[in-house]
Formats: C-alpha cells, structure tokens, sequence
C-alpha cells in the first residue's frame, strides 16, 4: 500500500558526488510515496539527472519566484505541481525509511505542518559535534530538520513563504502558524540524515549561527557566552561547572520524547565543543550583518527569518 502523499527533494548540485546513493535512495522510495525532484543545477547537471533518475520520479525544472533562496523556489515549485495534499519537503540529505515516512504524513490528519528528529547516519565526528546542537534544541524548545511535512493547501492559501530568507524552514513553519495552521513536534519520530563533507560541514559554521538573528533571545544568550568565558579564565572551577551544566542540559535533551532511542548515551557529550564553537562564531555572524547579511549562492541574505507577529499581520491583510 503506497502513502498518500508527495515526497518534494529540491535539488541544486554543482556536481554529482553523491548521485549513485541518490539514485539508490529514491528507487526504493519510489514504491511508497509519488516523487518529484525540482531540479535548479546548472543545465548540463540537470540533463543529466533526467537521464539518472529513476523511472516514475518526476523531474522539474524550478519556477520562477521572488527572493533570492532558490530552496524556497524549489519547494513551491514542487508544492504548486503536487498530486497529493499531504507533501514530504526533504533536503537531498534526507533518507526516510517506511515507518517514518508513513508516521510523519500520519500525523497530518491531525496537523498542518509536522516537524520530525533528523538524526545523522553514518555519525562522523563532526556529525557528532553537530549532534550537540540538536540535543540542546531539544532541550529548550525543538530542533530544527532538514524535512518537513505539510499540507499543500495551507501553505497555498498563505500565498507560499518568503523567498528572501536565509532560515527557510523556520519562515515556512511560521507562515503555517500565522495563517492559523496547527504545528507538531514529532520529537520521538527520527528520520535518517546523511552527513555533510567535513569540507561543506567548515563551511556552514558562521551561516548556521547567523540562523539565530530570527530568535532574538537565543542571540543575546549566546553573544553573552564569550564575554562570560574570557572573564571566568582566572577561575577554571566556574569554566569546569559550565561545561558540566551544559552536557547536562543536552542529556535532558536526549531523554526527551524517546531521545535515547535515537541518540546513543555518549552525544550529550559533545554539547560543549558545538556551544564553544557557536560563541565564536556568532560573533562572525555580527559581523557579516554588519556587511549587509551572510553570504548565500552569489550574494548575501540579510534577513534569517520574518518575526511571527509581522508574518501574522501580513495575512490578516
């Protein structure tokens, strides 16, 4: 029985390193869920996908949109074309297995958007590192995958999300909530993620932490961070306790929502080198708005995200 849904993987490739375990991906989930890849790669790539891909997989080419973040015009591309209203959006990163893929579009009876737990599969070290990252967002609040699912009208009625973005999954769940959609958390429900080259995972450093201009609070915290560590240099007691308190927080974040089930017991572990890393690097972050926004494609983004509240009183009108 195949799922009643759309899976969407935009695409936009400067080479084809990883096609072949694309391929392969995308051959076995083709008998579950109808697939659309929306392909933005330069025209010789993308000939040469349409010849690679799988029989039954649609291959489209992007539609024009405003905004200079061509995942959000892949996305609505592949949202405006969908035959199902329940759409998978997932980066080219992501491999869902069958009973994620069925839980996650289940869930969207009773959601307009679902957010699942991306957990990195093969876990390299700098997997790893970044897996701090996501036990301390489960510990605070919820972290942030590379897919998502939802539903096709509500999105459409909301007159799709900006495209001048630079956090586009954050712009995409607060136009679902704006527009009065219901969002879940799926927590518990863990979808394998591919890891990046150490090379492109370098690269990323100071755009992720540029990601936390659309959570004002979380950027003051974590400008806070340095100064209060240089200053606590003379007192290795107070440094030591930090570090514990944070390892502890993100093991709160694994046992969370079945955590352990996904997470293995030494991840916590790693919550302080990724926090370490981001006080330094959100500094860079100040200094790339300063120069108008981070870098992104050929240019520079400005804005990571529309606050709630402007995005609310943009639909009313």
């Amino acid at each position: 029985m195949t799922v009643d849904a759309e899976y969407v993987l935009p695409l936009r490739w400067q080479d084809d390193e990883g096609l072949a375990e694309l391929i392969d991906y995308l051959t076995g989930l083709r008998e579950l869920v109808d697939i659309t890849v929306v392909d933005g790669s330069d025209p010789e790539l993308f000939t040469a996908h349409a010849g690679a891909l799988p029989p039954g997989v649609r291959h489209l080419p992007v539609e024009p949109r405003p905004g200079r973040n061509g995942k959000v015009a892949g996305v609505m591309t592949g949202i405006h074309t969908a035959r199902h209203d329940r759409v998978v959006i997932a980066d080219d990163d992501v491999r869902y297995d069958e009973g994620a893929l069925r839980a996650v579009v289940g869930m969207l009876d009773a959601a307009d958007l679902v957010r699942p737990q991306n957990v990195f599969i093969p876990a390299p070290w700098h997997a790893r590192w970044d897996t701090g990252r996501s036990l301390l967002n489960r510990a605070l609040g919820h972290d942030y995958p590379g897919t998502l699912a939802v539903r096709r009208r509500v999105v459409v009625d909301a007159g799709g999300y900006d495209g001048d973005v630079l956090f586009e999954n954050l712009e995409l769940i607060r136009t679902v909530l704006a527009i009065g959609g219901t969002v879940i958390a799926a927590d518990h429900i863990g979808v394998a993620r591919r890891p990046p080259e150490l090379r492109h995972f370098l690269r990323q450093r100071v755009r992720q932490a540029y990601d936390d201009f659309a959570q004002p609070a979380r950027l003051i915290a974590e400008l806070a961070l340095l100064p209060l560590v240089l200053a606590s240099l003379r007192r290795p007691r107070r440094i030591i306790a930090g570090v514990v308190a944070v390892v502890a927080l993100a093991e709160v974040g694994r046992r969370r929502a079945g955590g352990r089930l996904l997470f293995p017991p030494t991840a916590a572990l790693w919550a302080p080198a990724w926090l370490a890393e981001r006080a330094v690097c959100v500094w860079f972050a100040v200094g790339a708005r300063i120069r108008g926004g981070v870098r992104y494609s050929d240019g520079r983004l400005l804005r990571a995200a529309t606050p709630l509240r402007i995005l609310r009183r943009r639909l009313r009108r």
